[in-house]
């Protein structure tokens, strides 16, 4: 699975030397972090709303749009998605309770 990931990843970062007007991906950089945010949150919003009205399609085509759009953040960051799945891999078999109370210690 994480295929996908490497191939939206290298994808993501071609489409930084892009041009804006050939590319969505590219017109969001070109737009900046704020456009980027933005979409995050409205595709996030998006995802809620599919999960309340309980449509499965509805809420596996919204969810890939805001992991999509997330990607984009991320490459716009220069974090790629192995960063991620890495701290994710961290957490395994942690209890959610440890990890936020780890955190705390931390800070």
């Amino acid at each position: 699975m994480s295929d996908i990931l490497d191939r939206l990843a290298q994808t993501l970062e071609a489409r930084k030397q892009a041009d804006p007007q050939s590319s969505y991906v590219a017109k969001l950089y070109a737009k900046g972090l704020d456009a980027i945010l933005k979409k995050v949150a409205e595709e996030a919003a998006e995802t809620i709303m599919a999960a309340k009205d309980g449509e499965r399609e509805k809420i596996i085509y919204e969810t890939a749009d805001l992991w999509f759009h997330s990607l984009v953040l991320l490459a716009q960051q220069g974090i790629h998605p192995d960063e991620v799945l890495a701290e994710l891999a961290r957490r395994e078999g942690l209890s959610g309770l440890v990890e936020k109370a780890m955190r705390k210690e931390g800070t």
